[in-house]
């Protein structure tokens, strides 16, 4: 039974000794496969080097890193020693470090490579907690983590009875793992999960991956985070191959030259990737962008089930066939499985991508809970656009007077890590997590997020606007790459916009607009009244007293690196307010 995590390692042992390449990353020309028999040697060697170092039953060790099948390696010789695994983003600033490594005061810091030492190296003087540093690349004057499996293959014969009782001793319910939220307001918080919060999750959502041990995934969204790192423990149970993507850059060519089966993905990523499909098929000779635009609009009246009748299904064909057949071919050609989740999916590009023969699996979840809480499945009646699916089986839902989507289960965390107050603030009495999420059902079984309780605000008029509806509707345009509304105690709502530069520097080539830098062609009227073209198209859905009724545009690209988003592209909206706070006052004076 896999209860804990390392379970899963037994579970390759029993139904998947012979696997080649149970993992895999980017050699210099080529692609180097990891075994079974690597992954339980290595995990093994790895929870003998670190006992014989001291290490111990609830030590923290953190890990920074990209992801890479090492981690794997380092993640499961934790858990069979009953250590505490902190991973965390390569890509937050070194106060966050310096606040996490206090906070949790780990044994121990696995880095990826010299840059990643170099952000951590001036901190560790004020953090004595941590006894060793160890690294994935070769750095110069740091342990190279091979070091760990030549100590633990000299440990084997002397530490084998001790790894096995610690194993036996360890029970699913105890802590596994501290993952430190992105932190869209103040200071990280750190989410206890147990080993059986996320086998939980594996076992109760595994049977909605319609792959098996032949077929292969890419990794590329961080393996830190909850969602990556629970599909990967996926991913391993049902025995599918993992292959790390190079970088974020390299996906396109990384899924063109690995024709993986599936991935998970995050909506801003399929958002980029409809942009370039768009923009290259709006410059298509004219009979040839008139049949792309015809297959679009007929993608996005796409229905399940056959709903729209046979006619539609016979244009469908003929669409899949002259222009979605080479959207296919762009992620590879063999997509059977692709999961969206850590932010609303638009429903036109759900729609677009099923037309295309590309199933999205839309979902929804936090970090407290493991993170699944409902997930639309593959095929027809368990799936509803717009939705983020049934609920999961073993997980409790119901919805609070307030709108508040509560949820209670196995997968439901232990609490905030040395915050008891802040813990009691979001799990009540009776084990109901309090998501922060604002929602409804449909049809009495599938979810429907509407938005975040803690961003809705209210005008001065008394109006409650769910700003998160609003900003998603607006990036449905192509000139528009990130937007957040504002206006709270205000007399209407508006909205400030960082358009897509890309976009608008072919849209600017095409109309004869001058285009030298983002801060000029913001300043271009033929720019500004295009742009409020697009927020009127949003407003006509909306109430009266909900409509924008003014806009500012920004210079800056909003990316987690210059701040504005948190790891996972969700709006630091207390970033962003303070940051453009002349703009919003420029607006209401």
């Amino acid at each position: 039974m896999v209860t804990r995590i390392f379970d899963l390692l037994n579970n390759y042992r029993k139904n998947f000794p012979d696997k080649r390449d149970a993992f895999a990353k980017k050699g210099k020309d080529e692609w180097i496969p990891f075994s079974t028999e690597q992954y339980l040697t290595y995990s093994d060697y790895i929870s003998y080097a670190l006992l014989e170092n001291g290490i111990k039953k609830n030590d923290c060790i953190i890990t920074i890193t990209n992801n890479r099948p090492e981690w794997n390696f380092v993640d499961m010789g934790l858990a069979q020693i009953g250590a505490v695994h902190v991973p965390l983003y390569p890509t937050i600033n070194a106060k966050s470090y310096d606040f996490i490594i206090l906070h949790c005061k780990p044994v121990a810091i696995f880095v990826s490579d010299l840059v990643l030492y170099e952000k951590i190296a001036p901190l560790l003087k004020n953090h004595p907690s941590v006894k060793f540093v160890y690294s994935f690349e070769k750095i110069k004057s740091v342990a190279h983590w091979s070091r760990l499996l030549e100590i633990g293959k000299e440990a084997e014969s002397k530490l084998k009875t001790t790894l096995l009782a610690i194993k036996d001793s360890i029970q699913p319910d105890d802590l596994a793992t501290i993952i430190y939220t992105s932190g869209t307001t103040g200071n990280p918080k750190g989410v206890m999960l147990s080993h059986n919060n996320f086998m939980s999750n594996v076992l109760a959502s595994a049977t909605s991956l319609n792959l098996d041990s032949s077929h292969k995934t890419l990794s590329f969204l961080p393996i830190n985070h909850v969602y990556e790192r629970m599909v990967n423990y996926q991913y391993q149970y049902k025995g599918i191959s993992i292959y790390y993507a190079e970088s974020m850059d390299t996906i396109g060519d990384n899924l063109r030259e690995l024709k993986p089966h599936g991935f998970a993905t995050v909506p801003r990523l399929l958002e980029k990737v409809y942009d370039k499909i768009m923009a290259k098929g709006k410059s298509l000779p004219f009979l040839k962008k008139a049949i792309f635009l015809w297959a679009v609009k007929l993608g996005q009246r796409y229905e399940l089930n056959s709903a729209n009748g046979g006619w539609y299904e016979f244009k469908l064909k003929i669409a899949r066939k002259l222009v979605f057949r080479k959207w296919q071919e762009a992620l590879g050609g063999n997509i059977k499985f692709m999961c969206s989740g850590g932010a609303p999916l638009q429903v036109r590009l759900e729609r677009l991508f099923w037309a295309a023969g590309i199933p999205v699996q839309e979902g929804y979840g936090l970090t407290e809970t493991s993170p699944i809480i409902s997930a639309n499945q593959n095929s027809y009646p368990n799936v509803r656009f717009g939705t983020v699916g049934p609920v999961l089986k073993g997980v409790e839902v119901k919805i609070a007077e307030d709108g508040e989507i509560l949820a209670r289960g196995p997968n439901v965390m232990l609490g905030y890590y040395k915050n008891l107050e802040l813990t009691k603030e979001v799990l009540d009495e009776d084990g109901w997590f309090h998501t922060g999420d604002i929602g409804c059902w449909e049809d009495e079984r599938f979810l429907k997020i509407t938005d975040r309780k803690k961003e809705m605000f209210k005008t001065s008029g008394g109006i409650y606007i769910s700003p998160q509806e609003i900003e998603n509707k607006l990036k449905e345009s192509p000139f528009i790459d990130q937007s957040i509304v504002c206006g709270e105690s205000k007399r209407f709502p508006s909205v400030l916009i960082s358009p897509n530069f890309e976009f608008l520097k072919e849209y600017c080539k095409r109309k004869k607009i001058p285009f030298t830098d983002t801060a000029q062609v913001i300043r271009e009227e033929k720019i500004r009244d295009r742009i409020w073209k697009e927020i009127e198209k949003t407003n006509l859905n909306l109430d009266r007293p909900k409509k924008i009724k003014s806009f500012r545009l920004v210079a800056d690209v909003w990316t987690p690196e210059s701040g504005e988003l948190s790891p996972t592209l969700k709006l630091k909206r207390k970033v962003l307010k303070n940051k453009y706070q002349l703009l919003v006052d420029e607006i209401y004076s």
